[in-house]
Parts: structure tokens; C-alpha cells; sequence
């Protein structure tokens, strides 16, 4: 296919609830625009969307996929967004991409917690948005409920652009509030009919509220408004786009992703109300060389810039990077720079992505999303300009991972493989991350729930040919003492040749220098060698890696050697380790020994309806309230709690608020465990 100027291209994520239609709206709208021939459906496994394996036996969208249409000389990008929480970082990701959204609602009566957390981002980030209220044609539907329900939370804001035509309770048709004809839905479109005379009150009533909402968006609409009372469709439809785009005004219509019924209608509002990348503010960048601040703009004829949102790592083909072009133009066989990664790469093939598959193109111009292959140094993220304007986009935000799991292999002979696979998949999914935990020797992958960190280990089966298991992760606990000792340790050994002789005193004490170790010489008069003294410290620094109580690391340990005796034969390095290793274990013994737990801060977020039960919930977990205040209508705890009562902090907070609430966590320090948990500690 052709290029298309920014003016004549659209951009749009499909966002919303998990389950409410999403990937079947998208199917909808390819198939109207004639991208693909058959209406596909997530039932049957088909559609263009959902094309990994996991996504088709679980039934969800698990991650973002592309493709394109065409209606009215218009090009549509359509994002296909996940709703499961999990995947939260693949909404932060296509949303770099677009510069609107379709929200899909269930015509239930209702406001899902995925819809209301969506609609919530795209007022916070002045994000365009429409909202399809999908299902109409459903038993114990509800368009009307649905659509009063989102403006009872956002008021104003909602501009209802149909007055639904209803007949045994189901959505038929309806009446465009704007130019006042009635439709009666039919597969693949709909049929014009006379407008009910028991709908035209309300008709004007509803015009009233859109052409108030319209007059607003502009001084000039405002001021003719304001002094005729009136405005023309044209005008309403001017007002509409503008708010709109500045994100003070939210459309919403209705449907039916399967049947594609008000499939079309969504298409013309997309044309007609959603702003193109040309319409849109320009997009921030730094300069490379000089870290200035620019603005870039959808201009093809200006330098090229893009970031990569997306990338795909197939085993067999190889890594797809999805990118949006800002400005200028990408072409087959062109060298440009990445300024993430300070490094040129050269660009080999370009494609339009429709779900799995890739359409060839030779050019991808401003304001368009397109793919690029084979690229050595190019990640998720990475910014991609021209050398003669060497920009950087701002990193595409990262949630912060909330729940910790222990992974392995299941086969020791795989844990290379485990290992390699899932560094791979951190290509794919960047809000995932596997660390080792030096005081446990674990390695840890953490994520944004179970349903994530569980599908990272099928694709490791699937893609990799290895299976990595998750357990429960120990706790990194630590050790240290809280009194003061001295302890004495003597090696002596004698095998019939050269013997080995060392002895040590040494004085045991919190307050290293570091809050780790701190290792200090005393000694007078020789009597221990200073040839021999690295030895003693080497000795300590070994032992302290597992304390005396139950095998884990010493920490704010100050060790003073003060005296000690050698042999003038007989003294060697080892015999001094070994003696320093001695008088360690004594000494720890007798110095009251505690193990201490990790603490972390929790910034808790929750609608304020859920107060008490947070507050419950985590006294019941040993947790102290530190503050609590209101920010737009959503409490903020914070608190401290020990990392032993919270590892599955997320999944329980989840359960507990319906999904609506949030946290972030940060170690604050280490504290002395409670007596009867150090005693079930040492027992085990």
C-alpha cells in the first residue's frame, strides 16, 4: 500500500476491561475496512489479534498487537491493548504509540474497574478517547444504564453522540444526537428510518448538552454560543473535535463487536473526531548533544526520529522492533542512530504489522507505526533518529514489579537455558525482572502478578524447549550481634613435616564503619606478623558470610584484632584464616547474636471506600500506618512492614480492592526479628 500523510492517519489503542470485547472490536474494524475477508472470534481461536498460543488457550490478550485499515481515504492503526492487570506495562507501551484510544465498555450497566482505570489515564495524560459500549445486542443489556453510569462519574465530560433506539430491552438502532437521523443497526451497516416521536424530546435535550460541551472547547465557539444559544452540526462537530483532543471531552456510542453492528459509525467518528498526528502537540525530545529540550513535530519533511515501543523475539525469525515514526521518514537501506544505545544501525527490511504477519513497505513516514528487522543494538524504548539531528525520546514508563517469585530450572542440566530464554523474553516484556538474591543464593523474577510471571514460564517451554518452575522466595534475612566479645582462636596442626600455627584474638562489636564490616589492627610488639594480618581478615570476611544462628550473612560487624601468638616455622597464611575463622564463631556466640528481617515503606493507593480494610489488614501483618492523606479522590497509606508478611502483598491488595488498588514498595532497613520467630528460624 501507499504512504500516508500525518493528516490522513490515525492512530488508536483499544483499551479496557479484560474480557469486555477488545480483540473482537478490532477484528470488527479490520473486517469493515476490508483488511482482512472473515470476521474472526476469540471463541474459535481465529482472530488477527490474539495469535500466540498462550493468548488462545487462555482466552485474554496477554500482549499488544498491531495492524491497519483503511476507512475514507483514512489509515487507522489500531493498537489491540491488553486489559489484564498483569500487563500493565504493554499499556504503557501503546500508548507511546497512539495518540488516542477506543474504550470498550460492556453494555452491563456499569463501570468496570479496568474502564475506570483507563478512562482515569486518559484524563490524567490528555488522551482522546471515545468510548464503544459493546454488547447491545445481549440479553439483560443496557446501553443507556452503561452510559449513565460513566457520566455520573465524569460528568461533563461524557458527550453522548447516540440516543439509542430500543426494543425489547435490546439496543435496535439509534437516533445521531448531531444531525438528528435515525439508523436501524443491520449486519455490516445500518438502514435509515424516521425518528420515533417518543425520542424526540429527549433528542433535544441530549443536542442541548453536546452543543454546551462543544461550545466549550474553543473561546470563538464559546462566545457565538453564548449570544445566539445555538451553533450549526458543523460547529458542534468542530467544538466535539477540538474537546476531544485536549482530552476535555469523551464520545460515547454503542454496539456489537461480533454481530459488527455500529462497527461503521465507530469508523466515521474515528475519521471525523479523533485528531491525527498532525493535529496532535508536538512530542517532547532532548538533543543529543547538547540535552536541550525540543519539540518534534509530525512533518515528514524534517529529520527522522522514532521510538521503538514494542519488541518481538521469535527463536526462528528473529527480533521485530515496532516503532512510531515522529518526524521525517524511515526507508529500506537508510543508516540512522540510535541515541539510546550510541550506536548506528542499519536498516534492512520495513513492514506494516497485521497481527502475526507483516506487510512489506519501502517507506514509513511521519506519524505512521510500522516494524523494522535485524536490528543488532535495538530495544524496547530506544530512540532511532537521523545523524544530522540526534534526539532522545523520553523512556516509555516501566511499572514497578510487585510480586517476587523463586525461579529455576526444572532440569539442572536446563538452567542455562532458563536462564538465556528469559533474558530473551526481557526483549518482549520490560516490566519483568530476574535478579539473584545474594543473602538467599536464589534467583528471583519479579513481575506484575502471578498470571505474568506464570506465562513467562510457558513461552520459556514454548519458544525455548525449557521449563523453569516458580516457588515461594526466602526472605533475605540478615544477622548481626547487639552485645560485645572477646574470643580467642587457635590453629594448630602438626602432620609430621612443617606444621601450621596461628593463634588470634579477637574483639567482636556492631558499629562498622560501612554498616557491613570493619576490620581494624591492634596488635603490638608482633605479635602477630604483618605479613600474616591480611590472612585474619581474609578468615573473617569469609566467615561472615553466614552467621552463627542460621546461615545468614553478618552484617554491621566491626572485628578489632588485638593480640595473638605465632610460630617461627611453623606459621603460615592458611594457619591464620583458619584460626580467624575460629575465633569468629566463639566470638558471634557470645556477643548476642539476632537475625534481622528487611522492612520495606508501602505507598498504598486505594478508593477511600476500601480505608478500613487496609488498615485491618495490615495491622494483622505486623505493619505500622505512617501517614495517610488524599490525593484527587484516592487515599494514600503509607506504612512499614516487614517483607516476610507481604510477599504476596499484590495478589491479596488485588482481592481485597476489586483491582483498584495500587502500591509501591522500598527496603528501608533492617530490624531485629521477634523473639518467636527467631526461634522458629533457627529450628528450621
Amino acid at each position: 500500500m501507499g504512504t500516508f500523510s500525518a493528516e490522513k492517519i490515525r492512530n488508536i489503542a483499544i483499551i479496557g476491561h479484560s474480557g469486555e470485547g477488545k480483540t473482537s472490536l478490532a477484528e470488527a474494524l479490520l473486517f469493515n475496512g476490508k483488511s482482512i475477508d472473515r470476521l474472526g472470534k476469540t471463541t474459535d481461536k481465529n482472530t488477527v489479534m490474539d495469535y500466540d498460543p498462550e493468548e488462545m488457550s487462555r482466552g485474554i490478550s496477554i500482549s499488544l498487537a498491531c495492524a491497519y485499515t483503511t476507512w475514507q481515504d483514512t489509515k487507522i492503526n489500531i493498537v489491540d491493548v491488553p486489559g489484564f492487570f498483569d500487563f500493565e506495562g504493554e499499556f504503557e507501551e501503546a500508548m507511546r504509540a497512539v495518540g488516542s484510544a477506543v474504550l470498550v465498555a460492556d453494555a452491563n450497566g456499569s463501570v468496570s474497574v479496568g474502564a475506570e482505570k483507563a478512562v482515569d489515564y486518559c484524563i490524567k495524560n490528555h488522551v482522546p478517547l471515545i468510548i464503544f459500549i459493546n454488547g447491545v445486542d445481549k440479553e439483560n443489556a443496557n446501553y443507556e444504564k452503561t452510559a449513565e453510569a460513566f457520566t455520573a462519574k465524569y460528568g461533563k465530560k461524557i458527550g453522548t453522540l447516540h440516543d439509542p433506539i430500543m426494543n425489547g430491552g435490546k439496543m435496535i438502532g439509534y437516533v445521531s444526537v448531531i444531525s438528528g437521523k435515525a439508523y436501524e443497526f443491520k449486519p455490516g451497516g445500518r438502514t435509515e428510518i424516521p425518528v420515533p416521536d417518543s425520542m424526540k424530546d429527549n433528542l433535544e435535550t441530549l443536542k442541548a448538552s453536546l452543543m454546551e460541551a462543544a461550545a466549550e472547547s474553543t473561546d470563538e465557539l464559546l462566545e457565538k454560543f453564548l449570544m445566539e444559544e445555538t451553533l450549526t452540526d458543523d460547529e458542534i462537530v468542530t467544538g466535539l473535535r477540538a474537546g476531544i483532543a485536549a482530552g476535555d471531552t469523551i464520545a460515547v456510542l454503542g454496539g456489537s463487536a461480533t454481530q459488527n453492528v455500529g462497527i461503521v459509525n465507530l469508523l466515521n467518528e474515528i475519521v471525523a473526531l479523533m485528531p491525527s498526528p498532525a493535529d496532535r502537540k508536538p512530542v517532547k525530545a532532548t538533543e543529543y548533544d547538547t540535552g536541550k529540550e525540543i519539540e518534534i513535530k509530525a512533518d515528514a519533511q524534517a529529520p527522522f526520529a522514532a521510538q521503538i515501543f514494542k519488541t518481538i523475539a521469535d527463536p526462528f525469525v528473529g527480533k521485530l522492533n515496532m516503532l512510531r515514526v515522529f518526524s521525517g521518514e524511515l526507508k529500506s537501506g537508510m543508516t540512522v542512530f540510535n541515541s539510546t544505545a550510541e550506536k548506528e544501525e542499519r536498516i534492512s527490511a520495513l513492514y506494516y504489522m497485521k497481527g502475526k504477519k507483516q506487510d512489506n513497505t519501502d517507506v514509513i513516514t511521519a506519524g505512521d507505526i510500522g516494524a523494522v528487522s535485524k536490528l543488532s543494538y535495538t530495544k524496547t524504548g530506544d530512540t532511532l533518529c537521523a545523524s544530522n539531528r540526534k534526539v532522545v525520546f523520553a523512556p516509555i514508563p516501566t511499572p514497578e514489579p510487585v510480586l517476587s517469585m523463586a525461579v529455576s530450572a526444572k532440569k539442572s542440566d536446563d538452567e542455562d537455558k532458563v536462564f538465556q530464554g528469559l533474558s530473551r523474553l526481557l526483549d518482549e516484556d520490560t516490566s519483568f525482572r530476574v535478579e539473584k538474591v545474594p543473602e538467599t543464593n536464589q534467583m528471583v523474577i519479579r513481575g506484575m502478578g502471578e498470571t505474568q510471571l506464570d506465562i513467562l514460564c510457558k513461552k520459556l517451554k514454548a519458544k525455548f524447549g525449557c521449563e523453569a518452575q516458580l516457588d515461594e522466595p526466602k526472605v533475605p534475612y540478615r544477622e548481626t550481634i547487639m552485645g560485645r566479645s572477646e574470643a580467642e582462636g587457635k590453629h594448630k596442626k602438626q602432620t609430621g613435616g612443617a606444621g601450621q600455627f596461628g593463634v588470634v584474638n579477637i574483639r567482636y562489636e556492631s558499629g562498622a564503619a560501612d554498616g557491613y564490616f570493619e576490620f581494624v589492627d591492634e596488635t603490638v610488639g608482633g605479635s602477630v606478623p604483618k605479613q600474616f594480618i591480611p590472612a585474619v581478615e581474609k578468615g573473617l570476611r569469609e566467615a561472615i558470610k553466614e552467621g552463627v544462628l542460621a546461615g545468614y550473612p553478618m552484617e554491621n560487624l566491626k572485628c578489632t584484632l588485638f593480640d595473638g601468638k605465632y610460630h617461627p616455622v611453623d606459621s603460615k597464611e592458611i594457619a591464620f584464616v583458619s584460626a580467624a575463622k575460629l575465633s569468629y564463631d566463639e566470638g558471634i556466640r557470645k556477643a548476642n547474636p539476632v537475625i534481622l528481617e528487611p522492612i520495606y515503606s508501602y505507598r498504598i493507593c486505594v478508593p477511600e471506600s476500601y480505608m478500613g480494610d487496609i488498615l485491618g489488614d495490615m495491622n494483622k501483618r505486623r505493619g505500622r500506618i505512617m501517614g495517610m492523606e488524599a490525593e484527587k479522590g484516592i487515599e494514600v497509606i503509607t506504612a512499614e512492614a516487614p517483607l516476610a508478611e507481604m510477599m504476596k502483598y499484590s495478589v491479596d491488595l488485588r482481592s481485597m480492592t476489586q483491582g483498584r488498588g495500587s502500591f509501591t514498595a522500598k527496603l528501608e532497613r533492617y530490624e531485629p526479628v521477634p523473639a518467636m520467630i527467631q526461634e522458629k528460624l533457627v529450628k528450621a
